[in-house]
Protein backbone atom coordinates (compact mmCIF):
# COMPACT_ATOMS: atom_id res chain seq x y z
CA UNK A 1 0.00 0.00 0.00
CA UNK A 2 1.40 3.39 -0.97
CA UNK A 3 -0.05 6.74 0.02
CA UNK A 4 0.95 10.11 -1.41
CA UNK A 5 2.53 12.08 1.42
CA UNK A 6 2.61 15.81 2.08
CA UNK A 7 4.43 18.45 0.09
CA UNK A 8 6.43 19.94 2.93
CA UNK A 9 6.99 23.41 1.47
CA UNK A 10 4.07 24.28 3.76
CA UNK A 11 2.47 23.00 6.94
CA UNK A 12 -0.23 20.33 6.57
CA UNK A 13 -3.75 21.61 7.32
CA UNK A 14 -6.81 19.65 8.47
CA UNK A 15 -7.87 19.03 4.87
CA UNK A 16 -4.57 17.25 4.24
CA UNK A 17 -5.00 15.28 7.43
CA UNK A 18 -8.47 14.19 6.36
CA UNK A 19 -6.82 12.28 3.50
CA UNK A 20 -4.01 10.87 5.65
CA UNK A 21 -6.52 9.74 8.29
CA UNK A 22 -8.75 7.92 5.81
CA UNK A 23 -5.62 6.05 4.72
CA UNK A 24 -4.78 5.30 8.34
CA UNK A 25 -8.29 3.95 8.93
CA UNK A 26 -7.98 1.83 5.77
CA UNK A 27 -4.69 0.28 6.87
CA UNK A 28 -6.01 -0.38 10.38
CA UNK A 29 -9.22 -1.95 9.08
CA UNK A 30 -7.33 -4.22 6.70
CA UNK A 31 -5.29 -5.41 9.68
CA UNK A 32 -8.50 -5.90 11.68
CA UNK A 33 -9.73 -8.22 8.91
CA UNK A 34 -6.54 -10.27 9.00
CA UNK A 35 -4.32 -8.70 6.35
CA UNK A 36 -0.65 -7.88 6.79
CA UNK A 37 0.13 -4.36 5.63
CA UNK A 38 3.36 -3.06 4.15
CA UNK A 39 2.89 0.67 3.66
CA UNK A 40 4.97 3.44 2.15
CA UNK A 41 4.54 7.21 2.09
CA UNK A 42 6.76 10.04 0.87
CA UNK A 43 7.67 13.57 1.81
CA UNK A 44 7.88 15.85 -1.24
CA UNK A 45 10.69 18.07 -0.01
CA UNK A 46 12.24 19.25 -3.26
CA UNK A 47 10.07 20.92 -5.93
CA UNK A 48 9.47 24.30 -7.56
CA UNK A 49 7.11 25.40 -4.77
CA UNK A 50 9.63 24.52 -2.07
CA UNK A 51 12.36 26.55 -3.74
CA UNK A 52 10.07 29.58 -4.11
CA UNK A 53 8.80 29.31 -0.52
CA UNK A 54 12.33 29.03 0.85
CA UNK A 55 13.42 32.13 -1.09
CA UNK A 56 10.35 34.01 0.13
CA UNK A 57 11.08 33.11 3.76
CA UNK A 58 14.84 33.68 3.42
CA UNK A 59 15.67 30.14 4.47
CA UNK A 60 16.89 26.97 2.76
CA UNK A 61 14.73 24.22 1.28
CA UNK A 62 16.26 21.82 3.80
CA UNK A 63 15.36 23.99 6.79
CA UNK A 64 11.86 24.64 5.44
CA UNK A 65 11.26 20.91 4.92
CA UNK A 66 12.66 19.87 8.31
CA UNK A 67 10.45 22.38 10.12
CA UNK A 68 7.29 21.20 8.38
CA UNK A 69 8.21 17.51 8.65
CA UNK A 70 8.77 17.92 12.39
CA UNK A 71 5.33 19.52 12.81
CA UNK A 72 3.72 16.89 10.58
CA UNK A 73 5.16 13.95 12.53
CA UNK A 74 4.16 15.59 15.81
CA UNK A 75 0.59 15.99 14.57
CA UNK A 76 0.55 12.44 13.19
CA UNK A 77 1.20 11.30 16.75
CA UNK A 78 -1.41 13.68 18.19
CA UNK A 79 -4.01 12.23 15.81
CA UNK A 80 -3.00 8.61 16.54
CA UNK A 81 -1.79 7.98 13.01
CA UNK A 82 0.39 4.93 12.60
CA UNK A 83 3.80 5.52 11.05
CA UNK A 84 4.22 3.90 7.61
CA UNK A 85 6.91 1.24 7.23
CA UNK A 86 8.66 3.48 4.70
CA UNK A 87 8.53 7.24 5.11
CA UNK A 88 11.23 8.93 3.04
CA UNK A 89 12.00 12.30 1.56
CA UNK A 90 12.14 12.60 -2.22
CA UNK A 91 15.63 14.11 -1.86
CA UNK A 92 16.80 10.76 -0.43
CA UNK A 93 15.86 8.93 -3.64
CA UNK A 94 17.43 11.15 -6.31
CA UNK A 95 19.71 8.39 -7.62
CA UNK A 96 16.69 6.10 -7.99
CA UNK A 97 14.89 8.84 -9.92
CA UNK A 98 17.88 9.31 -12.22
CA UNK A 99 18.13 5.55 -12.86
CA UNK A 100 14.43 5.42 -13.70
CA UNK A 101 14.75 8.36 -16.07
CA UNK A 102 17.71 6.65 -17.78
CA UNK A 103 15.53 3.61 -18.44
CA UNK A 104 12.84 5.83 -19.95
CA UNK A 105 15.45 7.57 -22.11
CA UNK A 106 16.86 4.23 -23.27
CA UNK A 107 13.34 3.13 -24.29
CA UNK A 108 12.73 6.41 -26.18
CA UNK A 109 9.70 7.16 -23.98
CA UNK A 110 11.49 10.16 -22.52
CA UNK A 111 13.85 12.58 -24.27
CA UNK A 112 16.20 15.47 -23.62
CA UNK A 113 15.17 18.98 -24.59
CA UNK A 114 17.89 21.48 -23.79
CA UNK A 115 18.86 20.71 -20.20
CA UNK A 116 15.60 19.01 -19.14
CA UNK A 117 14.12 15.54 -19.65
CA UNK A 118 10.47 15.15 -20.70
CA UNK A 119 8.06 12.20 -20.82
CA UNK A 120 6.08 11.78 -24.06
CA UNK A 121 2.61 10.46 -23.09
CA UNK A 122 1.93 9.39 -26.68
CA UNK A 123 4.65 6.75 -26.27
CA UNK A 124 2.66 5.07 -23.47
CA UNK A 125 -0.37 3.10 -24.63
CA UNK A 126 -3.36 3.90 -22.44
CA UNK A 127 -2.11 7.17 -21.02
CA UNK A 128 -4.78 8.83 -18.86
CA UNK A 129 -6.65 5.56 -18.24
CA UNK A 130 -6.93 6.16 -14.51
CA UNK A 131 -8.64 9.52 -14.87
CA UNK A 132 -10.39 8.60 -18.11
CA UNK A 133 -8.65 11.24 -20.20
CA UNK A 134 -10.02 11.68 -23.73
CA UNK A 135 -6.85 11.29 -25.78
CA UNK A 136 -8.69 12.26 -28.98
CA UNK A 137 -8.36 15.85 -27.74
CA UNK A 138 -4.56 15.64 -27.66
CA UNK A 139 -3.03 18.52 -29.68
CA UNK A 140 -1.24 17.72 -32.92
CA UNK A 141 1.45 20.31 -32.19
CA UNK A 142 3.98 19.21 -29.57
CA UNK A 143 3.83 21.07 -26.26
CA UNK A 144 6.08 20.79 -23.24
CA UNK A 145 5.18 21.66 -19.67
CA UNK A 146 8.21 22.68 -17.65
CA UNK A 147 6.90 23.21 -14.11
CA UNK A 148 6.41 20.59 -11.41
CA UNK A 149 2.77 21.57 -10.89
CA UNK A 150 0.25 23.98 -12.34
CA UNK A 151 -2.75 25.67 -10.71
CA UNK A 152 -6.29 24.44 -11.28
CA UNK A 153 -7.71 21.10 -12.33
CA UNK A 154 -7.27 21.26 -16.09
CA UNK A 155 -5.04 18.78 -17.85
CA UNK A 156 -1.80 19.88 -19.46
CA UNK A 157 -2.07 18.20 -22.84
CA UNK A 158 1.57 17.74 -23.69
CA UNK A 159 4.90 16.32 -22.53
CA UNK A 160 5.65 16.67 -18.82
CA UNK A 161 9.01 17.28 -17.18
CA UNK A 162 10.89 14.47 -15.42
CA UNK A 163 14.24 16.15 -14.74
CA UNK A 164 15.20 19.77 -14.19
CA UNK A 165 18.73 20.19 -15.51
CA UNK A 166 21.01 22.37 -13.41
CA UNK A 167 21.17 25.97 -14.60
CA UNK A 168 23.53 28.75 -13.64
CA UNK A 169 22.70 29.96 -10.15
CA UNK A 170 20.67 26.87 -9.18
CA UNK A 171 21.26 25.92 -5.54
CA UNK A 172 19.54 22.55 -5.59
CA UNK A 173 21.32 20.16 -7.93
CA UNK A 174 22.53 16.59 -7.53
CA UNK A 175 25.33 14.83 -9.42
CA UNK A 176 23.84 11.69 -11.00
CA UNK A 177 24.44 9.25 -13.86
CA UNK A 178 22.33 11.45 -16.15
CA UNK A 179 24.07 14.67 -15.14
CA UNK A 180 23.47 17.49 -12.67
CA UNK A 181 19.93 18.49 -11.80
CA UNK A 182 16.93 17.55 -9.68
CA UNK A 183 13.96 15.23 -10.17
CA UNK A 184 10.57 16.70 -11.00
CA UNK A 185 7.58 16.16 -8.72
CA UNK A 186 6.04 13.53 -10.99
CA UNK A 187 9.04 11.19 -10.94
CA UNK A 188 9.44 11.26 -7.16
CA UNK A 189 6.68 8.87 -6.05
CA UNK A 190 7.62 6.46 -8.81
CA UNK A 191 11.26 6.39 -7.73
CA UNK A 192 10.38 5.72 -4.07
CA UNK A 193 7.91 2.98 -5.01
CA UNK A 194 10.47 1.38 -7.31
CA UNK A 195 13.02 1.35 -4.51
CA UNK A 196 10.83 -0.34 -1.88
CA UNK A 197 8.07 -2.24 -3.70
CA UNK A 198 8.88 -4.89 -6.29
CA UNK A 199 5.42 -6.10 -7.26
CA UNK A 200 1.99 -4.70 -8.10
CA UNK A 201 0.74 -2.59 -5.22
CA UNK A 202 -2.51 -3.77 -3.69
CA UNK A 203 -3.69 -0.20 -3.07
CA UNK A 204 -2.54 3.28 -4.04
CA UNK A 205 -4.08 6.22 -2.17
CA UNK A 206 -4.13 9.98 -2.31
CA UNK A 207 -6.30 13.06 -2.40
CA UNK A 208 -8.78 13.53 -5.24
CA UNK A 209 -6.64 16.36 -6.64
CA UNK A 210 -3.98 13.73 -7.47
CA UNK A 211 -6.26 12.43 -10.22
CA UNK A 212 -5.28 15.50 -12.25
CA UNK A 213 -1.79 15.52 -13.74
CA UNK A 214 -0.20 13.28 -11.14
CA UNK A 215 -1.32 9.70 -10.60
CA UNK A 216 -1.68 8.97 -14.31
CA UNK A 217 1.83 10.36 -14.73
CA UNK A 218 3.21 8.12 -11.97
CA UNK A 219 1.39 5.11 -13.42
CA UNK A 220 2.69 5.76 -16.94
CA UNK A 221 6.26 6.16 -15.69
CA UNK A 222 6.33 2.91 -13.74
CA UNK A 223 4.33 0.79 -16.18
CA UNK A 224 6.70 1.91 -18.94
CA UNK A 225 9.59 0.11 -17.24
CA UNK A 226 7.80 -2.73 -15.41
CA UNK A 227 6.01 -5.69 -16.98
CA UNK A 228 3.09 -5.53 -14.53
CA UNK A 229 0.37 -3.16 -13.37
CA UNK A 230 1.30 -0.48 -10.86
CA UNK A 231 -1.66 -1.02 -8.50
CA UNK A 232 -4.84 -3.11 -8.27
CA UNK A 233 -6.95 -0.46 -6.57
CA UNK A 234 -6.77 3.34 -6.51
CA UNK A 235 -8.53 5.18 -3.67
CA UNK A 236 -8.89 8.96 -3.56
CA UNK A 237 -10.18 11.00 -0.63
CA UNK A 238 -12.39 13.99 -1.38
CA UNK A 239 -11.89 17.58 -0.24
CA UNK A 240 -12.60 19.10 3.14
CA UNK A 241 -14.23 22.51 2.72
CA UNK A 242 -14.52 25.23 5.36
CA UNK A 243 -17.92 26.88 5.57
CA UNK A 244 -18.65 25.71 2.04
CA UNK A 245 -15.42 27.02 0.49
CA UNK A 246 -12.12 25.38 -0.42
CA UNK A 247 -9.29 26.10 1.96
CA UNK A 248 -6.72 28.54 0.64
CA UNK A 249 -4.34 31.21 1.88
CA UNK A 250 -6.05 33.80 -0.31
CA UNK A 251 -9.39 33.13 1.39
CA UNK A 252 -7.77 33.14 4.83
CA UNK A 253 -9.69 30.02 5.86
CA UNK A 254 -6.94 27.46 6.38
CA UNK A 255 -7.30 25.54 9.64
CA UNK A 256 -4.61 23.56 11.43
CA UNK A 257 -4.81 20.94 14.16
CA UNK A 258 -3.63 23.56 16.66
CA UNK A 259 -6.58 25.82 15.78
CA UNK A 260 -9.07 23.14 16.80
CA UNK A 261 -7.17 22.32 19.98
CA UNK A 262 -7.24 26.00 20.94
CA UNK A 263 -11.03 25.87 20.57
CA UNK A 264 -11.11 23.21 23.29
CA UNK A 265 -11.32 20.01 21.25
CA UNK A 266 -9.07 17.11 22.23
CA UNK A 267 -7.08 14.97 19.81
CA UNK A 268 -9.67 12.17 19.67
CA UNK A 269 -12.47 14.61 18.86
CA UNK A 270 -10.40 16.15 16.06
CA UNK A 271 -9.56 12.73 14.64
CA UNK A 272 -13.21 11.71 14.89
CA UNK A 273 -14.41 14.79 13.03
CA UNK A 274 -11.94 14.16 10.20
CA UNK A 275 -12.81 10.45 9.76
CA UNK A 276 -16.56 10.68 10.45
CA UNK A 277 -17.87 10.31 6.92
CA UNK A 278 -17.11 8.35 3.77
CA UNK A 279 -13.78 9.20 2.19
CA UNK A 280 -15.12 9.69 -1.36
CA UNK A 281 -17.66 12.28 -0.23
CA UNK A 282 -16.88 15.96 0.17
CA UNK A 283 -16.84 17.07 3.81
CA UNK A 284 -17.52 20.51 5.22
CA UNK A 285 -16.12 22.09 8.38
CA UNK A 286 -18.08 24.65 10.34
CA UNK A 287 -18.00 25.54 14.02
CA UNK A 288 -21.52 24.12 14.37
CA UNK A 289 -20.68 20.85 12.60
CA UNK A 290 -17.50 20.40 14.62
CA UNK A 291 -19.45 20.88 17.86
CA UNK A 292 -22.20 18.43 16.86
CA UNK A 293 -19.75 15.70 15.89
CA UNK A 294 -17.63 16.18 19.03
CA UNK A 295 -20.82 15.96 21.14
CA UNK A 296 -21.76 12.71 19.38
CA UNK A 297 -18.42 11.20 20.40
CA UNK A 298 -18.74 12.48 23.97
CA UNK A 299 -22.20 10.90 24.30
CA UNK A 300 -20.86 7.58 23.05
CA UNK A 301 -17.95 7.68 25.48
CA UNK A 302 -20.32 8.31 28.40
CA UNK A 303 -22.21 5.15 27.44
CA UNK A 304 -18.88 3.27 27.34
CA UNK A 305 -18.01 4.41 30.84
CA UNK A 306 -21.38 3.22 32.18
CA UNK A 307 -20.96 -0.20 30.56
CA UNK A 308 -17.34 -0.44 31.68
CA UNK A 309 -18.40 0.24 35.27
CA UNK A 310 -20.44 -3.00 35.17
CA UNK A 311 -17.71 -5.14 33.56
CA UNK A 312 -15.60 -7.64 35.44
CA UNK A 313 -14.44 -11.23 35.28
CA UNK A 314 -14.33 -13.36 32.15
CA UNK A 315 -15.87 -11.65 29.13
CA UNK A 316 -18.76 -13.16 27.21
CA UNK A 317 -17.28 -12.91 23.71
CA UNK A 318 -20.19 -14.64 21.96
CA UNK A 319 -23.15 -12.72 23.37
CA UNK A 320 -25.93 -11.46 21.12
CA UNK A 321 -24.92 -7.80 21.48
CA UNK A 322 -21.25 -8.57 20.81
CA UNK A 323 -22.07 -10.47 17.63
CA UNK A 324 -24.39 -7.68 16.50
CA UNK A 325 -21.63 -5.08 17.02
CA UNK A 326 -19.08 -7.06 15.00
CA UNK A 327 -21.49 -7.81 12.17
CA UNK A 328 -22.64 -4.20 11.92
CA UNK A 329 -19.08 -2.86 11.94
CA UNK A 330 -17.94 -5.22 9.19
CA UNK A 331 -21.01 -4.55 7.03
CA UNK A 332 -20.47 -0.78 6.93
CA UNK A 333 -16.68 -0.85 6.68
CA UNK A 334 -16.83 -3.40 3.87
CA UNK A 335 -19.11 -0.94 2.07
CA UNK A 336 -16.21 1.18 0.78
CA UNK A 337 -15.03 2.18 4.26
CA UNK A 338 -18.23 3.85 5.45
CA UNK A 339 -16.97 5.08 8.84
CA UNK A 340 -20.01 7.25 9.51
CA UNK A 341 -22.45 4.41 8.89
CA UNK A 342 -20.39 2.06 11.05
CA UNK A 343 -20.11 4.44 13.99
CA UNK A 344 -23.76 5.51 13.86
CA UNK A 345 -25.03 1.94 13.96
CA UNK A 346 -22.64 1.00 16.77
CA UNK A 347 -23.95 4.03 18.66
CA UNK A 348 -27.53 2.94 18.01
CA UNK A 349 -26.88 -0.63 19.21
CA UNK A 350 -25.16 0.52 22.39
CA UNK A 351 -27.86 3.13 23.08
CA UNK A 352 -30.49 0.36 23.06
CA UNK A 353 -28.62 -1.72 25.63
CA UNK A 354 -30.31 -1.86 29.04
CA UNK A 355 -27.09 -1.10 30.87
CA UNK A 356 -28.50 -1.47 34.39
CA UNK A 357 -29.52 -5.06 33.55
CA UNK A 358 -26.15 -6.13 32.08
CA UNK A 359 -24.28 -8.88 33.90
CA UNK A 360 -20.49 -8.38 34.31
CA UNK A 361 -19.38 -10.91 31.62
CA UNK A 362 -21.78 -9.40 29.06
CA UNK A 363 -20.54 -5.89 29.88
CA UNK A 364 -16.92 -7.06 29.58
CA UNK A 365 -17.69 -8.66 26.21
CA UNK A 366 -19.16 -5.42 24.87
CA UNK A 367 -16.21 -3.35 26.10
CA UNK A 368 -13.62 -5.78 24.71
CA UNK A 369 -15.37 -5.89 21.33
CA UNK A 370 -15.56 -2.11 21.12
CA UNK A 371 -11.88 -1.85 22.09
CA UNK A 372 -11.04 -4.15 19.17
CA UNK A 373 -13.13 -1.98 16.84
CA UNK A 374 -11.55 1.17 18.25
CA UNK A 375 -8.13 -0.10 17.21
CA UNK A 376 -9.44 0.93 13.78
CA UNK A 377 -11.18 4.17 14.78
CA UNK A 378 -8.78 5.23 17.61
CA UNK A 379 -11.29 7.74 18.96
CA UNK A 380 -12.92 6.16 22.04
CA UNK A 381 -10.51 4.43 24.43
Amino acid sequence: MFTCGPSVYQRAHIGNFRTFLFEDILARYLEYTGHVIKRGMNFTDIEDKAIREAQKNKTTVEQLAETNIRIFVKEMNILSMRMPDYLHKASECVDEAAALIKQLLDRKIAYWHKENVYFDPLKFSGFGKLYGLDMSQWPLKKKRFHKDTYPGTQWNLGDFVLWHGCKRGDKYCWDTKIGKGRPSWNIQDASIIRKYFHETLSIYCGGIDNLYRHHDYTLAILESVRPYAMAKFWLHGNYLYVNGRKMSKSKGNILYVDDLRKQGYDEKEIRFFLVYGQYRERMNYSDRQMQLIADKLRTFKRLMRRIDARSSGKADSQGKIVQCLRKSFRRHMDNDLNVKGAFDELHEIVSDVKIDELNPPAASGIINTLKEIDEVFKVVF
